[in-house]
């Protein structure tokens, strides 16, 4: 059974728990997206028209670091300079759907499956990136699984310039008008993994990676 199937038996015995249709009817469906519509956001606070270095303000204030290139073309030699320059490793795992850029002439080595114990370094895209807080939407599926953003000590994500939008009401809105609902696993990536529960002392890396590094493409 995949995920969708066995979302759909859970709401379908919620909804007979109810004592209404196992799905959900199409004026239903419509009565819910008009109250998306028309129901007011709350306050929001006032957002440069600059959300490109919005964001980066708000990310490096969270322990991330950024590179920026002009393209896609790019990236590959960006997360080498950066691997380089830290003394991390080369090799790394991916999301398949970065798997046509030349990783081999940049010089790393990279496997598009899912991490392992012994992965190290996971280099992700994103769903979308909120200036607000400088953190990611990530939404996971067969080729952008979350565990690329959990499991290795170093995450590095390429974001497009394009989907950096202003808040995370933004974000929400743009999973409606392109997903239609959330997918199984909706995370958002706010820096390096952190912990202040130990002894009230910050801890990184305490519950996912050490490290996130944002190779934000200008030209997408």
């Amino acid at each position: 059974m995949d995920t969708s199937d066995a979302r759909k038996r859970i709401f379908a015995r919620i909804r007979h728990a109810q004592h209404r249709p196992d799905a959900a009817r199409a004026n239903e469906l419509a009565a819910a997206e008009d109250y998306l519509a028309r129901h007011p956001q709350g306050p929001r606070p006032a957002m440069s028209a600059d959300l490109i270095a919005t964001f980066i303000d708000k990310a490096q204030a969270l322990s991330t670091t950024i590179a920026r290139v002009p393209g896609m073309t790019d990236v590959p030699s960006a997360a080498a300079t950066y691997l380089q320059a830290n003394g991390l490793t080369v090799q790394a795992v991916a999301w398949p759907t970065l798997r046509e850029l030349d990783w081999v002439g940049a010089g790393c080595r990279v496997e598009f499956r899912k991490p392992q114990g012994d992965d190290l370094v996971g280099i992700t895209g994103c769903f979308c990136a909120i200036a607000e807080t400088g953190a990611l939407m990530m939404m996971s599926g067969p080729e952008t699984f979350a565990s690329a953003t959990l499991l290795p000590e170093t995450h590095i994500a390429v974001v497009p310039a394009s989907r950096i939008v202003a808040g995370h009401e933004d974000g929400f809105a743009l999973m409606r008008s392109e997903r239609g609902q959330l997918a199984r696993a909706t995370n958002f990536i706010a820096g390096p993994s952190r912990t202040a529960d130990i002894e009230q002392t910050l801890v990184l890396g305490a519950h996912g990676p050490y490290r996130v590094h944002l190779i934000i493409v200008d030209g997408v």
